[in-house]
């Protein structure tokens, strides 16, 4: 497909249309059709710039779903499960320790913090035109966040590393990498390698629990070390005000004095409003612009996604809205599931299965709405967060989808590799959040648990992205997937992951774990210089003869 840039601006079109390899998998928008077909060839950079906005407008949709929704509702399924522990909203550390802490942290919050990378790589492996964006992600974002972020947290805060979790999680990393590194080299991935991915994070998180229980009775049932789970915890009160998505709940301060009983309509209003217009008023210029282009997506998101909050004294019970949801997110998930071709279907040929979805879902949203009140939630609530899961999952299914699509067009464009746009962009846009996360926590005192987070989480994402993105490919008459290295630079990728980590893992003990700026300042232009000698060898300035 990169010949259509080569061919007059007249049959970009007709290339397009009748070229196989043009044709995007899954997706709602057809955006190589619409930049050579729709608009015409003088109008390119304009279609380009539209490209590139809903480029960073999905990547909003993912955040935002993915920290104000997916989370919640994750933390309220292993609340269900017996799976949290009790948490002192002060100062987000445990009062009471047990070992199902850690379990919680390095599943539940590991899954809902690497959602929009993992989603992100199973879109882009279940095509293998795409695959090396997911590749180019992996990795790039391993060695963004093990040198930048990293270096950044050092930087900002100089600390004392938690020597123990810290050779753990680069330990793991290492063999990760390692893995992926041989897989990359024979140019496949059997069932058994997918399974051994996936496997060797259930290892990890059982030397996670077992180091926990170790280091517990080592200090008398004390506090466990800092690990990578640490840092999903709040640390401030902004953190647990914003992590509602309710804005009718102001706080202790703005409570009534005397309880009033609320009309079903003004319930519904409140819960779908966005906005906490006292909040609004404290909050600089630019937080407005950016809560802006934001509102959309979370007014989008509250009608179609339920939030179940154990924290609070109704659970976040909104009945109106809750059975709207009945029918929202039932319908969500059946027009999102492979780009609504199942929500589309039609039973014998008459009746489409939307309509069936819709029938039903109104049906029980009427009975829910008559058999429950607006003051306390019913005993069945909790279903109410796995459906907020699946409907939350569906959604970054969804926007990484179009994700995956449209870089895939920016490279058809521009003649960039997937590896390139996969290291760069994807990698990027997936670690912005993690940035600002751990470098705020740093800055509020907690350096150790943001250091830990960086190393700690992108486990996560390397085994399950590469071993589940992989597993879901393969079928029953093909259990091996090809993931043939496309140029130099997938080498030079890996490689330099794994230098980082050998770097880390010799300098850092070598400092008896004591990180300053010195060392921060080494990872950052560490980065840098990978950096300019991965565009160099995508531009081809440097190549293989030349090595």
């Amino acid at each position: 497909c990169w010949e259509v840039r080569k061919r007059n601006s007249s049959e970009w079109c007709r290339f397009i249309r009748s070229n196989p390899d043009c044709q995007l998998e899954g997706g709602f928008l057809n955006y190589l059709e619409g930049v050579f077909c729709v608009f015409p060839p003088r109008l390119l950079p304009l279609a380009v710039t539209l490209y590139a906005l809903w480029l960073l407008y999905l990547f909003i949709i993912l955040g935002v779903t993915a920290e104000k929704f997916f989370c919640p509702n994750l933390s309220a399924i292993s609340t269900n499960l017996k799976l949290s522990h009790n948490v002192a909203v002060s100062l987000g550390r445990p009062h009471v320790f047990s070992l199902t802490f850690p379990l919680h942290g390095v599943t539940f919050l590991a899954f809902g913090n690497g959602a929009p990378d993992v989603f992100s790589a199973v879109v882009a492996f279940s095509d293998p035109r795409t695959a090396g964006l997911a590749i180019g992600a992996i990795f790039g974002a391993g060695v963004f966040v093990t040198t930048v972020v990293a270096g950044g947290i050092a930087l900002v805060k100089p600390f004392t590393a938690a020597s123990r979790p810290f050779l753990r999680d680069v330990i793991f990393y290492m063999v990760a990498v390692f893995l992926t590194f041989m897989v990359l080299y024979f140019g496949r991935i059997t069932m058994g390698g997918a399974l051994g991915y996936l496997g060797l994070y259930v290892f990890y998180v059982f030397t996670v629990v077992l180091c926990t229980w170790i280091h517990r009775r080592q200090r008398g049932d004390g506090l466990p070390p800092p690990g990578p789970w640490q840092p999903e915890l709040p640390t401030n009160a902004e953190e647990r005000e914003s992590s509602g998505t309710n804005s009718g709940d102001y706080g202790e301060e703005y409570r009534p004095l005397l309880p009033a009983q609320e009309t079903s309509l003004h319930i519904l209003t409140s819960a779908l409003s966005p906005l906490d217009y006292r909040k609004w008023r404290r909050k600089p210029w630019y937080w407005r612009v950016f809560k802006v282009f934001k509102v959309p997506v979370e007014l989008v998101l509250l009608l179609t996604v339920p939030v179940v909050d154990p924290d609070k004294d109704d659970l976040n019970w909104k009945r109106p809205l809750n059975c709207l949801h009945v029918l929202t997110s039932p319908l969500l998930c059946v027009l999102t599931l492979k780009s609504g071709t199942y929500g589309l279907y039609q039973i014998q040929g008459v009746f489409p299965v939307w309509g069936l979805i819709s029938l039903v879902g109104s049906i029980l949203a009427i009975i829910i709405f008559i058999t429950t009140s607006n003051e306390e939630p019913p005993k069945y609530h909790c279903v109410f967060a796995f459906l907020g899961f699946l409907a939350s999952a569906m959604w970054i299914n969804a926007a990484a989808t179009e994700l995956v699509n449209i870089l895939r067009t920016l490279g058809i464009i521009f003649q960039l590799s997937n590896t390139v746009l996969g290291l760069t962009l994807l990698a990027w846009g997936n670690s912005i959040g993690d940035t600002f996360s751990d470098l705020t926590m740093a800055r509020q005192g907690y350096p150790r648990m943001a250091f830990s987070a960086c190393f700690g989480g992108i486990i996560f994402n390397i085994l399950v992205g590469v071993g589940l993105g992989c597993l879901l490919q393969m079928t029953s008459s093909q259990l091996v997937v090809k993931l043939e290295p496309d140029s130099l630079l997938v080498w030079i990728l890996a490689g330099a992951l794994g230098l980082s980590l050998v770097f880390s893992f010799v300098s850092v003990p070598a400092q008896c774990f004591q990180l300053g700026k010195a060392y921060g300042v080494c990872l950052i232009l560490y980065y840098l210089a990978f950096l300019c000698v991965a565009l160099l060898t995508e531009f081809r300035v440097i190549h293989l003869s030349a090595i």
